[in-house]
C-alpha cells in the first residue's frame, strides 16, 4: 500500500480534534469491545492465581516442575502463533475486502485448512524431535503429548478473530478468561493424585481443548458451513505467503514475551526459570488488556482504510493506546508495590521473583504505544513493521544473554539473572514503541501519541497509598484493602483529570452498528 502522504493528506492533531460523526460508532465498538474483555481480565486473574499456587505450592510440582513445564510451552505456543498464518490479524482483512463478494464461511475455511496442516506437521515434527520443548532433556512420554495442543490452540485463535470481525467478543471472555484458566487449574490440583509426575503437561492440554470447543460453538453458529467452497491449492499459496509477514509479526510480537524464558531456560537452573515463569504470568494479565482491543480494533481500522480515512485510524489509535496505557499502568501499581505479598501466594521461595515481577509490570506499560501502533502497522506497511518487529527480539535476545551473562560473572545468584532478563525486554519494546509510533504517524501524516500527563498525578496518590499499605499492614491485608485502594485512587484521578467524553465511552453502554448477519451477505 503506497504512502498516505504521497497524497497530500494534511497533519493533523489527534489529541484534540473532535472526532467525525461516522466515527462514533467505531468509538463505541472498540469501547464496547475492550468493557467486556476488560471484566475478562479480573476473571482470568481470579482463575490464574489458584493454578500458579498449586503449582508453586504443591509438592508434586514446584519451582523446577513449573520451569520445565513453562520452557515446554515457550515452543508450543510460539509454534501455534507461527500456524495460525496471521489469521488472528489478517482475518479481519480478508474478511472485510471480500464483504457482499464471497460468503464469509468460505473465507474462513482458505485460512482454516492452511492452519490445520501446518499445525498438525509442527505437532508430529516437535513429537518426534522433543530435544527444543525440554532444553533440560528431561521429558517423559506423556510430557511429549503436549503437542497435541498445538492444533486446537491454533484453530481457536482463527475461530475467535472470526467471531471478533463481527464484534462477538463474549466468546472469547469465556474461552480465553474462563474455560482455559479454571480448567488448567481444576485439572493440576486433580492430577497431583493421579498422575503428579506429568500433572502440569496433562492439564494443560484439557484447558486448551476445552477453550477450543467453547470458541468452536459460538462460531459455528455464527457462521455455519462454507458453501461451494473447494479446495484449492494455488489459492493456498498465495494466501500462505501474503499472510506470512503478518503471521512472523504475530510470533514476534508473541516471542518478545517468551524470549527471555527461553534463553533462562538454557542460562539458568530450572527453579531460576519457574520463579520468572510465575512472576511474568501476573505481569502479563495486564498485558491481556491489549488483546482486549485487539479483536474489534484490526476490523476498525480495515473499515476506515478502505475509505481511506486516515485521520479517524490515527486517533483510534491514539484512543485505545491511551486506554491500554491508562489501565495497565493502574494495574502494574497495584500489583507492583505489594510486590512481596503478590508473589508470597505463589509460594515464599517466588519471593525473589518481586523485582523481576515489577520490571516486567513496567515493560507491559511502555509496550503499549508500540502495541497499538502496529495494530494498524500490519495493514499499511507489514513488511517495515516486521523489520522492526525483528530488530526487537533480536536486540532483546542480545540484551537477555549478555545481562545474564554478566550477572553470572559478577557472583550474583540466578533471581538476579532473571530480573535482567526483565529489564532487556523493557528496553527493547520501549525503543520498539518510540520507532513504531513514529513510523505510522509518519504514513498517516497524523500524530500518534497516547500519553497524558494526567497519569503521573493518578500515579502519586496510588504511590503513597501503596507504600503506606506495605509499611503498616499485614501481608493479608496489605493485598485484600491495599491492592483495591491503590486501584481506586488511581482511578478516581484519571477520570477525574484524564478522562474525556470519548474516554468515557469505555465505561458506558452503547448501541454499536453489527455487521450483517451471514443470510444477509
Amino acid at each position: 500500500m503506497s504512502d498516505p502522504t504521497e497524497r497530500g493528506v494534511p497533519p493533523s492533531d489527534t489529541s484534540g480534534a473532535a472526532p467525525p460523526s461516522h466515527e462514533h460508532d467505531d468509538i463505541a465498538a472498540l469501547a464496547k469491545g475492550g468493557r467486556t474483555n476488560f471484566f475478562g481480565f479480573f476473571l482470568r486473574l481470579a482463575a490464574r492465581i489458584p493454578f500458579l499456587f498449586i503449582a508453586g505450592r504443591a509438592e508434586a510440582y514446584g519451582p523446577a516442575a513449573l520451569g520445565r513445564f513453562a520452557s515446554a510451552l515457550v515452543v508450543i505456543e510460539l509454534t501455534s502463533m507461527l500456524c495460525t498464518m496471521g489469521e488472528k490479524r489478517g482475518l479481519a482483512q480478508r474478511l472485510s475486502d471480500t464483504e457482499g463478494q464471497v460468503h464469509p464461511a468460505n473465507v474462513i475455511a482458505d485460512g482454516t485448512i492452511l492452519a490445520l496442516i501446518a499445525s498438525c506437521s509442527a505437532a508430529l515434527f516437535f513429537y518426534l524431535v522433543p530435544e527444543p520443548m525440554f532444553p533440560g532433556g528431561k521429558y517423559s512420554e506423556i510430557d511429549r503429548l503436549i503437542v497435541l495442543a498445538i492444533p486446537p490452540l491454533t484453530l481457536t485463535e482463527i475461530w475467535l478473530a472470526a467471531l471478533a470481525y463481527r464484534l462477538r467478543i463474549s466468546p472469547t471472555v469465556w474461552s480465553r478468561a474462563i474455560v482455559e484458566p479454571w480448567t488448567i487449574s481444576i485439572m493440576a490440583g486433580a492430577m497431583i493424585w493421579i498422575a503428579p509426575a506429568n500433572g502440569l503437561t496433562l492439564a494443560y492440554i484439557a484447558s486448551i481443548f476445552a477453550a477450543a470447543l467453547t470458541a468452536f460453538i459460538p462460531f459455528f453458529r455464527e457462521y455455519g458451513l462454507p458453501r461451494g467452497w473447494r479446495l484449492k491449492p494455488g489459492e493456498m499459496h498465495r494466501l500462505a505467503a501474503r499472510s506470512m509477514p503478518i503471521a512472523l509479526a504475530d510470533a514476534i510480537e508473541w516471542g518478545t514475551r517468551r524470549v527471555d524464558i527461553f534463553l533462562l531456560g538454557f542460562l539458568a537452573p530450572p527453579s531460576a526459570v519457574g520463579v520468572y515463569y510465575a512472576a511474568q504470568q501476573v505481569a502479563s494479565l495486564p498485558q491481556k488488556l491489549k488483546t482486549s482491543f485487539e479483536p474489534v480494533l484490526g476490523p476498525v481500522i480495515t473499515r476506515n482504510l478502505k475509505k481511506k480515512d486516515y485521520g479517524a485510524i490515527a486517533r483510534q489509535v491514539c484512543q485505545v493506546g491511551f486506554w491500554i496505557t491508562a489501565a495497565q499502568a493502574g494495574i502494574a501499581l497495584a500489583l507492583g508495590i505489594p510486590g512481596e505479598g503478590v508473589m508470597g501466594l505463589v509460594g515464599r521461595e517466588f519471593v525473589g521473583g518481586t523485582g523481576s515481577l515489577a520490571i516486567l509490570l513496567a515493560a507491559e506499560v511502555v509496550a503499549a504505544t508500540a502495541v497499538v501502533s502496529e495494530a494498524a502497522l500490519i495493514y499499511v506497511a507489514r513488511f517495515k513493521n516486521l523489520i522492526v518487529s525483528v530488530s526487537t527480539i533480536g536486540l532483546q535476545a542480545v540484551l537477555t544473554v549478555v545481562g545474564i551473562k554478566l550477572m553470572q560473572h559478577l557472583g550474583y545468584n540466578s533471581l538476579y539473572q532473571a530480573a535482567t532478563a526483565a529489564a532487556a525486554l523493557m528496553i527493547a519494546l520501549g525503543l520498539a514503541s518510540i520507532v513504531k509510533s513514529r513510523m505510522l504517524a509518519r504514513i498517516l501524516g497524523e500524530r500518534i501519541n497516547n500519553w497524558r500527563w494526567a497519569l503521573i498525578w493518578a500515579a502519586a496518590p496510588a504511590v503513597v497509598i501503596g507504600y503506606l499499605a506495605t509499611q503498616f499492614l499485614p501481608e493479608w491485608a496489605e493485598l485484600a484493602f491495599g491492592i483495591p485502594a491503590i486501584l481506586g485512587a488511581y482511578m478516581w484521578v484519571i477520570w477525574k483529570k484524564a478522562f474525556g467524553p470519548e474516554d468515557r465511552k469505555l465505561f458506558q453502554k452503547t448501541k454499536t452498528a453489527e455487521p450483517l448477519p451471514v443470510d444477509q451477505i
